[in-house]
């Protein structure tokens, strides 16, 4: 993945085994998005922040050249989306717009993971939650665990109606996925600032995550469930503490 002229090369979405579905360690992506040439990765959990910063903490032993984005994939009560930059996690369940403003808060950047997904919780199925596109800053055009091309290619025609950035992602669950589908950048986008100014000229390198490999999820769910590591559910939807 390396080139010339000084380019970054960044997988913004994977999950580590803090993720309800996933049993990658968050060394296991470090070690493999150094050794396929990524320069930036997100690691962004479902609903929670502390698979990311290990990450981060385990490439300053690891690998120096990777910079690691503390990031969050947050179940909205319309859909999910992406934060990047965080500095603490956002609770699920809340109004998708509620969650951006939480987000725009501390600072962070927002995406739409897997828009037009059909079988996630994607937030553009309902047609009505377009109005958010002035609120968000990218949304994957590409996604390489999207089962029908076509769930990729309106999320494509989505952003470009829009004006919005594009980028494609791994949605990695495991460390073989790592860097299966990134994004070339001609600015550093280490930073908010950065990967602002970096979207307009992204490249999409796209790729597909193996069907063998994503059989591997609905197994790491099972053994989450076992250890008690289950998808951490909005307020409303936890069990009340029984009280004496």
């Amino acid at each position: 993945m390396n080139a010339p002229g000084g380019r970054f090369f960044a997988d913004l979405h994977t999950h580590s085994r803090a993720s309800f579905d996933s049993l990658a360690s968050p060394a296991s992506l470090v070690r493999t998005a150094a050794s396929r040439g990524l320069t930036h990765l997100a690691i962004t959990d479902h609903d929670r922040i502390d698979g990311a910063l290990e990450a981060r903490e385990r490439a300053a032993e690891l690998a120096l050249d990777l910079t690691v984005i503390v990031g969050e994939e947050i179940r909205t009560a319309d859909g999910d989306l992406i934060g990047l930059f965080l500095d603490r996690a956002i609770e699920p369940g809340l109004p998708a717009d509620e969650t951006i403003a939480q987000l725009r808060s501390q600072g962070a950047l927002v995406g739409i993971p897997h828009p037009f997904d059909r079988f996630r919780g994607s937030l553009l199925r309902d047609s009505a939650m377009g109005r958010l596109a002035p609120l968000v800053d990218w949304v994957e055009g590409h996604n390489a665990r999207v089962a029908m091309t076509r769930g990729n290619e309106r999320a494509a025609e989505f952003a470009q109606i829009h004006g919005l950035g594009r980028i494609a992602v791994s949605d990695a669950h495991s460390a073989f996925e790592v860097g299966v589908a990134y994004t070339a950048f001609d600015l550093d986008p280490s930073t908010p600032a950065g990967l602002l100014a970096a979207l307009p000229g992204a490249e999409l390198i796209p790729g597909r995550s193996s069907f063998y490999i994503r059989l591997l999820t609905p197994i790491a769910k099972g053994v989450q469930r076992a250890r008690g590591n289950g998808r951490i559910r909005p307020p409303g939807e936890r069990p009340a503490t029984a009280t004496r």
